[in-house]
């Protein structure tokens, strides 16, 4: 696709150390020693390997803005964002209620953090501040990703900032791998919605920027991991 990014200088972000991703994917170990580890160890990778916290952390003021993290999926940004320090009201929210209810469940000693099961298609909280949508959009068609980032980009309050992480159309070896693995997400259970439309950042860019946002070229935030994560991030003014 003409003008579309294939190279870009990866943001500086590190994964979490097997330190700190092993103390929060305890809040994810079963109340049973028989019971299911399948959060658990997932945590621990998930930290592990992903720079994204890091890179979503780095962007994001802690000033008391509150936090909308849509498709939160198990609220792991949540268990960062405080072993970082941060203070700011959290709440995420998911189409899948039973990450939800796991979710809720691992964050019990988290303070002023808060889940809801919701579909992004329907409804948006009336919450505004800071937002977080994150590896989201590829599960959505091409025509409600605009009437979300529309509605995400009302969700943004004055002074506060939108973080979109998603892959790019790019026809690349990343854009293929990550196409795959989208897709076996979706077909072993893990993910509730097959993938779509991987977006186009030009159109990512110019929705934003009529929605009123000040709007910077998405950088790579893929770390050592063979996906196609690209990280945008959009200011309102105050």
């Amino acid at each position: 696709m003409d003008g579309m990014p294939r190279t870009g200088t990866p943001l500086p972000c590190t994964p979490l150390t097997s330190a700190q991703s092993r103390l929060i994917a305890e809040a994810f170990r079963p109340a049973q020693a028989w019971g299911n580890r399948r959060d658990y160890y997932y945590a621990r990778s998930k930290l592990g390997s992903d720079p994204l916290y890091d890179g979503v952390l780095q962007h994001l003021p802690d000033d008391g803005q509150p936090l909308l993290d849509l498709g939160c999926g198990l609220g792991l940004l949540a268990h960062v964002l405080r072993q970082r320090g941060g203070t700011q009201r959290y709440l995420g929210v998911d189409v899948d209620a039973a990450k939800i209810t796991r979710a809720r469940r691992a964050a019990a000693d988290l303070h002023d953090v808060h889940f809801d099961c919701l579909d992004l298609q329907a409804s948006l909280p009336a919450q505004s501040g800071h937002v977080l949508l994150l590896d989201v959009l590829q599960y959505l068609d091409a025509g409600p990703q605009q009437v979300l980032l529309r509605a995400v980009s009302a969700r943004v309050a004055p002074g506060g900032r939108l973080l979109l992480r998603t892959p790019l159309a790019t026809g690349d070896g990343r854009d293929r791998t990550t196409r795959v693995a989208d897709r076996l997400a979706w077909l072993v259970g893990w993910m509730g919605t097959r993938p779509c439309h991987y977006p186009d950042p030009k159109v990512l860019q110019a929705t934003l920027t009529e929605a009123g946002l000040q709007v910077t070229a998405p950088r790579p935030l893929h770390g050592r991991t063979p996906f196609n994560s690209w990280l945008l991030v959009a200011h309102r003014i105050r």
